[in-house]
């Protein structure tokens, strides 16, 4: 009886160890977006990463992602321009305080260490379906996940009636820590 127990034990911890709980680590972790402006490329920056990832890359069927950044923390290295995306025509940060992604499946990508997420993006009061590539790099306690997706930020109601490119690149590097 007792080795019996030992064996549900065993196999209680190890199916629960499969599916690490992580935690994204803001020092080291980069979301960033590029857009065009008048033929000028604009890059910038979000902080206040927050979430929790569920991820072992042998059980990606049991991933989970949902992570948000600070909407506030946006940072084009111009103070002016930066009020104005805070305002309400834009990213309306006082409505609406964080972005946030919510997976809904990860799978394998074609290569060792490559995957494919799929989940909803909400920006503002608009949630959209969107998929991308990323990769998964062991790191020591974790992960680093690298990946990029292109939007149009006129889906998500930002910027409505303004000169800037539609379409915008955002580029994830995500450390991840054990919870």
């Amino acid at each position: 009886m007792v080795r019996l127990l030992i064996i549900l034990v065993f196999l209680c911890t190890g199916i629960t160890g499969l599916s690490q709980t992580m935690t994204p680590v803001e020092k080291g972790s980069k979301v960033e977006f590029r857009i065009k402006n008048f033929g000028f490329t604009v890059t910038g920056t979000f902080h206040g990463l927050a979430g929790t990832i569920i991820f072992d890359p042998a059980n990606v069927a049991s991933a989970k992602i949902d992570v948000s950044v600070d909407a506030a923390t946006i940072d084009t290295d111009n103070n002016t321009r930066d009020g104005h995306l805070r305002k309400e025509d834009y990213f309306d940060v006082k409505n609406y305080p964080r972005i946030r992604f919510v997976s809904a499946k990860v799978e394998n990508g074609k290569r060792t260490g490559d995957f494919i997420v799929t989940g909803r993006l909400t920006i503002k009061k608009v949630s959209k379906d969107i998929m991308f590539p990323f990769t998964a790099k062991p790191v020591s306690n974790g992960y680093i996940l690298k990946g990029d997706f292109k939007i149009n930020r006129r889906d998500f109601g930002v910027g409505a009636g303004s000169t800037i490119s539609d379409n915008l690149l955002v580029c994830l590097e995500v450390v991840t820590r054990r919870s």
